[in-house]
């Protein structure tokens, strides 16, 4: 068999980013330990992670090319895995956030003095979960990606070993996201009991056969449920996100925050509209309450917040709630808008948490809003840069975020949920109000720190990056609203 042939094999393919993710991540480990003991020539692991980041784009340009030519989705591992165009516009956020994330890093953990190899490595362990979250059809499959990436993550918060507020959030962390994987795992024992078999597509005939509001189904439902809205930080099962945002790096908090968010709601869509579809009417009103319920908490409670990165944790979990409600309008509109809120939101909450790592200093955190006062004077880019990512943050046009928003209430309306787009709408004013705090202390606040910003070459590309997309995609947003369109769940 050649290169060629084994290339194209269906179990092979389907898996090689992943698989060039697992194996640049164990690189890392190996060459951080034989080649680099010195702190100081860690910098060049940033090469590790290009080349795997590299690697892993070459193989999902590859299947975005196959995706073209075939009509139908690929499968591998008799069915465990499904490539399609649903799952290679996921892993490609994850590849960006990765990336971004990896840049941010140096420098922030060169200050706090805890630059060590391996950190490297999780974001690559991590990013490998969440491919098989985005291209799983199977429960073991998904199970085996979620705790990939939750056990990755749990590290990660509690990086800082000398800070006790990294100790504290990763051990909540922890905690609360092991029960809340007994609940999913419970649930996934449930379908499993339904169908006698693992296979989504299996359990998805299962339930259409059985009879409406079945109690046993309605248990897989509701477990299953409580499992993944943990996840994605939605109400009443968010109370992890303020703690573990605060407490982490700031640049694993921006990690967390997005690819995390993003592999979750990939999971979510994958049931609700796989297996559950045919329970709509069951879920439809509870993800409504949980919606409404996140969007009240997340934007209330981020009113009187101090910390920014307790500001933009409440902040995630209101968006969190924006996203379930384009599952609760249950029509092609309200994926595509699930899909267009996930690609915005990856890149502006990526591009503040940049903003807010280039606070941090020597014996300065730059975490509260006293650090970003008079940041318009002592360096004008980064507060402008800021003013786009809150701007887009709260919906404002002509922002990335106002095209996300349009199309979740655009989702509701087509859908008759007058209601929740009325109350969606709402709470965009309060969100305003809390994100111009922060703009009020850049912009009319006398400055409280003479120190300059941390700056470097990385930093800038990303915040660049960032911004120019944050822009772009609320300025031109036909390319990016046809590559969502094209990755509707097949």
């Amino acid at each position: 068999m050649n290169f060629s042939d084994f290339y194209t094999t269906n179990d092979h393919f389907t898996i090689i980013p992943a698989v060039m993710l697992a194996l640049f991540g164990c690189a890392i480990l190996i060459f951080d330990f034989w080649m680099f003991p010195d702190p100081r020539q860690r910098k060049w692991l940033l090469i590790f992670v290009a080349f795997a980041e590299g690697f892993t784009g070459f193989g999902l340009y590859r299947q975005a090319a196959w995706l073209a030519q075939s009509p139908a989705a690929l499968q591998g591992f008799h069915g465990s895995v499904t490539v399609d165009g649903f799952s290679v516009f996921f892993n490609w956020i994850f590849l960006v956030a990765a990336l971004v994330v990896a840049i941010i890093s140096y420098q922030y953990l060169e200050i706090a003095g805890e630059h060590h190899g391996e950190y490297y490595g999780l974001i690559l362990f991590a990013q490998c979960g969440m491919y098989f979250l985005a291209t799983g059809t199977d429960l073991v499959t998904l199970f085996i990606g979620l705790e990939l990436m939750a056990l990755s993550f749990y590290v990660m918060v509690g990086f800082l070993r000398a800070d006790k507020r990294s100790n504290e959030a990763a051990m909540k962390y922890l905690l609360l996201g092991a029960f809340s994987t007994g609940f999913l795992a419970y649930g996934f024992s449930v379908l499993y009991g339904i169908a006698g078999s693992t296979k989504l597509q299996d359990i998805t005939d299962a339930i259409a056969a059985r009879p409406a509001w079945d109690p046993v189904v309605f248990l897989a439902l509701a477990t299953t449920a409580v499992g993944l809205l943990f996840k994605i930080a939605a109400a009443p099962f968010h109370m992890w996100a303020p703690d573990a945002y605060e407490g982490a790096p700031t640049p694993v908090t921006a990690y967390l925050s997005v690819a995390s968010k993003a592999a979750s709601f990939a999971f979510l869509l994958r049931l609700f509209q796989g297996p559950l579809q045919s329970l709509s009417a069951e879920w439809e009103p509870i993800l409504a309450f949980v919606a409404i319920l996140t969007l009240t908490l997340g934007n209330l409670a981020a009113i009187n917040q101090t910390n920014i990165k307790r500001l933009l944790a409440y902040s995630s979990i209101s968006h969190a709630g924006y996203m379930l409600l384009g599952l609760v309008a249950n029509n092609p509109t309200g994926t595509n808008g699930i899909l267009v809120y996930v690609m915005v939101y990856t890149f502006m909450n990526l591009g503040a948490f940049a903003v807010i790592t280039a606070m941090r200093r020597r014996g300065i955190i730059g975490e509260e809003l006293d650090d970003l006062a008079g940041l318009m004077h002592k360096s004008p880019g980064y507060a402008m840069l800021m003013l786009v990512f809150l701007l887009s943050l709260a919906g404002i046009p002509p922002t990335a975020g106002f095209l996300g928003k349009y199309y979740i209430f655009l989702a509701l309306i087509q859908s008759g949920h007058y209601v929740l787009a009325v109350v969606a709408t709402l709470y965009v004013a309060v969100a305003i109000y809390y994100y111009f705090k922060i703009v009020r202390s850049m912009f009319i606040r006398e400055e409280t720190e003479k120190a300059p910003v941390a700056t470097s070459f990385g930093l800038r590309l990303a915040l660049g990056v960032t911004g120019l997309l944050t822009l772009l995609i609320g300025i031109y947003p036909e390319p990016f609203l046809q590559l969502a369109k094209t990755s509707l769940v097949r």
